[in-house]
């Protein structure tokens, strides 16, 4: 292959390697100065090669390929050439290109401008971004961001099982980039016209047989903060943010009472805290830093937990290690910590060392261990266990709807009628029968929270 020839993707899809520690360099014969230079690990990146009239040459290095298109770098290319045949010098071209905005620049400018100040979810929205988005994107110009590259990520997180979370990081990066447009930062939605995932309405909870061992798997583990969270996360029925948020300023002990100022409905809720509840916030109470402002602390920069999702998956990799162990015991078999060969004392090992060992154990003596772990339970559904035991206990569904401050043009008249006393009962119902079907004591109600 020549070096001038017409750029398509086929044929630099193919160009040849170079030898270790050079660089060969190609032409595209469509636009002036147009190149592609090749290294020897494969990286092949667009520049654009110019020189003025009594001027010294000087490369503006324009994207890597494939992550900008050829029809981009002709694009930009030509943006340049005509700033260069209206007098401009390559090398100022060059360093307005170096100051071209990333995405990253335009994340934060999103953030302070519009979801810090119009969103109450914009931390979910910062937490979408440093997840899923800073690595493959922050960093990137947005000249270089297609539409392309915008799907790949969509498509890399459904691949990896999370097909909802894959439309809400969509979502979120559509909605930088819409905003944005309004400002006059960027031309252009890349996201717009990317086809989101299918969703179906989750009906998954905790069921009667699976609460004895999430409780038990609950009870172990070592971060009380995490711990706590989880426990209130079902005792409350509140929204994820709300609970990670939750501040001592809003709660009052004494009648019960948790109030959040502001809620994703946009009105205020009151929950009502269960005698169990309340024992947990009383020991949190007792324990927490003096003056602390949040109930769940963290040294993190919003100044409370954040996200809890490690500390959701030891609950179910505990639980499994115990059904497995009770299953290898259960056919005869056994296992064993593991020891020093020398000392014979046991090596401390993590919790997912010690389940692949047991899975590894199960497999060898023929056990079937398809059906020992609790599946496709999250976060969020601990909200939709808490509605779910009011509605096995006989709550309405107006009552379910005020514990868990559901909104709809339906039932916002009936909402607004209701005191607390009946979402109270209903509550503490709910959460005597979870507790029943755990095999867990309650805690006696305390006489003002009645």
């Amino acid at each position: 292959m020549g070096k001038q020839f017409n750029f398509t993707k086929a044929a630099l899809d193919i160009l040849p390697l170079p030898a270790e520690g050079s660089r060969s360099v190609y032409h595209d014969t469509k636009t002036t100065g147009l190149q592609i230079r090749v290294s020897a690990s494969g990286v092949k990146t667009f520049s654009l090669y110019r020189r003025i009239k009594g001027g010294s040459p000087e490369r503006v290095t324009l994207g890597r390929y494939p992550e900008m298109s050829i029809e981009q770098a002709r694009r930009k290319s030509a943006e340049i050439n005509a700033a260069i045949e209206f007098g401009a010098n390559p090398a100022e071209v060059k360093r307005a290109h170096k100051g071209e905005l990333t995405f990253g620049d335009l994340f934060k400018e999103y953030l302070g401008r519009h979801a810090k100040i119009s969103k109450r979810t914009w931390e979910g929205d910062e937490q979408r971004y440093q997840q899923y988005l800073q690595k493959p994107l922050g960093s990137k110009k947005l000249s270089s961001i297609t539409r392309q590259s915008i799907a790949l990520i969509h498509s890399d997180i459904t691949k990896s099982g999370h097909p909802v979370v894959a439309n809400r990081v969509l979502a979120l990066i559509s909605s930088v980039f819409g905003r944005t447009l309004e400002w006059g930062l960027v031309e252009n939605n890349p996201a717009r016209g990317i086809r989101r995932n299918p969703e179906k309405s989750r009906d998954r909870f905790l069921q009667s047989n699976e609460l004895p061992r999430f409780f038990a798997s609950l009870a172990e583990e070592p971060n009380p903060i995490v711990r706590d969270y989880f426990l209130l996360s079902l005792l409350t029925g509140a929204r994820r943010s709300n609970v990670l948020a939750m501040r001592w300023a809003d709660i009052n002990l004494d009648e019960g009472i948790w109030r959040i100022p502001e809620t994703k409905n946009g009105t205020p809720q009151n929950v009502t805290l269960s005698p169990e509840a309340l024992a947990i916030l009383d020991n949190r109470r007792d324990t927490a830093e003096k003056n602390a402002t949040y109930v769940f602390p963290s040294h993190g920069k919003t100044g409370h937990l954040m996200e809890p999702h490690k500390g959701w998956l030891r609950i179910f990799d505990r639980d499994e290690l115990t059904q497995l162990i009770e299953r290898i015991e259960a056919e005869g078999g056994h296992f064993a910590e593991t020891t020093d060969s020398v000392t014979g004392d046991p090596i401390p090992e993590s919790i997912e060392t010690k389940l692949t060992r047991a899975r590894m154990v199960a497999k060898q003596a023929g056990i079937n261990i398809d059906d020992v772990r609790i599946q496709n339970l999250r976060i969020h559904d601990l909200r939709r266990t808490l509605g779910s035991w009011q509605a096995k206990t006989g709550a309405s569904m107006a009552i379910i709807g005020k514990s868990l401050n559901h909104k709809s043009q339906q039932t916002t008249a009936i909402y607004a009628r209701l005191d607390l006393d009946p979402v109270r009962q209903s509550v503490n119902t709910a959460t005597a029968a979870m507790l029943d079907a755990a095999g867990i004591k309650r805690h006696p109600p305390s006489p003002s929270a009645e």
